[in-house]
């Protein structure tokens, strides 16, 4: 494995280091509900949507107040479009 890619059970100790970086508790970072978040969309989407689909729920949470059930409720939701996702067709390429 290279030094660029961590291995997961390397996944604690970023997160850690996160934490004390930003000043969060633990608690603000929900690891496995963000892979769940990730897995569910990678199915239901496409696998570069997980992402930013992780990125839409924290900004969704920050807005609604940043806390851990605003994170929750932001991931469940995208979670729930992610699992009815169907994709719209694309227009007509000339």
């Amino acid at each position: 494995m290279s030094e660029n890619h961590l291995p997961p059970e390397a996944l604690d100790d970023w997160a850690a280091a996160l934490c004390e970086q930003f000043a969060l508790a633990p608690e603000d970072v929900p690891i496995s509900l963000i892979l769940d978040l990730a897995a569910d969309v990678s199915r239901g989407v496409a696998r570069p949507a997980a992402p930013f689909s992780a990125y839409v729920a924290g900004l969704v949470a920050g807005r609604r107040g940043g806390s851990p059930d605003a994170v929750r409720e932001a991931v469940a939701e995208i979670s729930r479009m992610a699992a009815a996702w169907t994709a719209r067709p694309l227009p007509d390429q000339p």
